[in-house]
């Protein structure tokens, strides 16, 4: 069994037709309005007369129902519960799937130290209110020692009573095993991102990634140093020669046994710790790099969840994975090397590495004729500043592009799609190779990382680059059901574009 796997990563989630009698917490959903706040959809579940009279205690106490505000209750004699907690969840007239996941994850942070809760989003909502108390409730305190560990009164709620007017139907089972393992994967990808380098490095990220992928039944492939010289991978291997834990590259295939079933390629970009290499980094911060392998921990927990689906997508994961340190070995700005598939970069900036590794991955997979190719990696500053923390950069093939910046923003992951200008390319010729692995300037950085990627892709398929250099990786305070450190994005725009595939091709 994976590490990844082998502790709870979210609370048990199972189905209800109403409060159980070993309920310690009732959640339920406040919307706001001009007037006053309003029970959301509860009916059915909860007897209307017990919502009338919560609903008076809760103004009372100021409860208004702005987006996940908390406020919890004693509760009535008439609920077999010890409190009510009222999330809010915005103005009923904008209620989506997104707010209600935000707000149920946000619920789930708040309730430290109880042990099994009850709500009503579900009835809302039933996937995303899954999707956000898991998500909400996950924890990373696997290097907490006794000293630091957390206390009872801290400790994430263990289940979760998901309550819905027909708790047996065959629907409401296939949407809460489809979320809880949405959720799952999410969460994988997070406690790749979260575990220190100083226990996930190269050899071992690979090591898990093969464990996980062969739990979930995948093809696995895992090359070494020695593998990745003799077949010419020559991006992967300059960034990592300046470190003493050497690369790997890892494939993980899903096969759906169905003819003529599509072909989806995804690469991730895998960078254990990012110091800059020669053009190190300023100090500052550089604990985050971290999480520069967030898109490779994002493409293995997709591949996984693929196969834990059942989709009728053949998925190959291609996961170039290195440690890119400053040392005695290590490539220097000006070294030119030749990347998989033998086209030659001049490396003016070693801290512009990601795009050397991807570039191998990318040639490799396309070896394999897929249909579609999904890249994504924490690859550029530039995205930041462009788009913010929380909001993915996704260029590409026009149309493939515009699908999943589409996908994306409906599942709550909110990627946009931006261009590729053509006056840019010009600015990545090398005068002594093929290609430099930067331009001679600061401008559009994120368009010009996925112009660089774009040499690479072969003719015919329909490529789309994720950049989530911010939304990786969240350095600020929670929010929704989203906490410090790894997020798992884009976990849910892949799964939700693979999906789409295979329902439309």
């Amino acid at each position: 069994m994976s590490p990844l796997t082998a502790r709870p990563l979210g609370p048990q989630l199972v189905l209800a037709g109403s409060v159980g009698k070993d309920v310690d917490v009732l959640v339920i959903g406040l919307t706001s309005s001009s007037d006053s706040p309003e029970i959301a959809l509860a009916g059915g579940v909860v007897d209307e007369a017990v919502l009338t009279d919560l609903l008076d205690t809760l103004v009372a106490v100021g409860a208004t129902g702005k987006a996940e505000e908390t406020t919890r209750i004693p509760s009535p004699a008439t609920l077999p519960v010890g409190s009510v907690l009222a999330i809010g969840l915005g103005s009923a007239e904008n209620l989506d799937a997104e707010q209600i996941r935000r707000s149920a994850g946000a619920a789930a942070r708040s309730l430290g130290g109880v042990d099994t809760v009850a709500t009503t989003l579900s009835v809302l909502d039933l996937g995303a209110a899954a999707e956000g108390f898991s998500l909400g409730a996950y924890r990373f305190a696997e290097f907490k020692s006794a000293k630091s560990a957390p206390g009872p009164d801290a400790k994430p709620v263990s289940r979760v009573e998901l309550m819905v007017s027909a708790p047996r139907t065959g629907d409401a089972k296939k949407t809460l095993a489809r979320s809880s393992a949405i959720a799952e994967a999410v969460a994988i990808a997070r406690e790749f991102v979260n575990t220190p380098p100083s226990h996930l490095f190269p050899a071992e990220f690979a090591d898990r990634a093969k464990v996980l992928g062969i739990d979930a039944g995948l093809k696995v492939e895992v090359l070494d140093e020695k593998a990745l010289e003799n077949g010419g991978y020559g991006g992967i291997l300059g960034v990592g020669k300046g470190s003493s834990r050497p690369p790997r590259l890892v494939r993980l295939s899903y096969s759906a046994k169905k003819r003529n079933a599509p072909k989806v390629a995804l690469v991730g970009k895998g960078i254990t710790f990012d110091t800059g290499g020669i053009s190190i980094k300023p100090a500052a911060g550089m604990e985050n790099m971290t999480s520069d392998m967030g898109g490779a921990a994002a493409v293995v927990a997709t591949v996984v969840l693929a196969a834990k689906l059942g989709l009728p997508v053949d998925v190959t994961a291609t996961v170039p994975m290195a440690e890119n340190m400053p040392s005695a070995t290590a490539q220097r700005p000006g070294d030119v090397l030749t990347q998989y598939g033998g086209t030659t970069v001049e490396v003016i900036n070693t801290d512009a590495e990601g795009r050397l590794i991807l570039a191998d991955a990318i040639v490799r997979a396309c070896e394999d004729n897929p249909d579609y190719l999904i890249d994504t990696a924490t690859l550029t500053g530039a995205q930041v500043v462009a788009l913010g923390t929380r909001t993915p950069g996704v260029m590409g093939t026009d149309e493939f592009r515009d699908r999943i910046a589409a996908i994306s923003q409906r599942i709550g992951e909110n990627a946009w799609a931006m261009p590729m200008p053509a006056e840019l390319r010009s600015d990545l010729d090398s005068k002594v190779a093929d290609l430099a692995n930067v331009t001679n300037h600061r401008w559009g950085g994120m368009l010009s990382a996925a112009l660089y990627l774009k040499e690479f892709v072969a003719d015919g398929v329909q490529w789309a680059h994720i950049d989530v250099a911010g939304p990786a990786y969240n350095s600020s305070g929670p929010w929704g059901y989203t906490g410090r450190g790894g997020t798992g994005v884009p976990v849910r725009t892949m799964i939700s574009v693979i999906e789409d595939i295979a329902a439309n091709g």
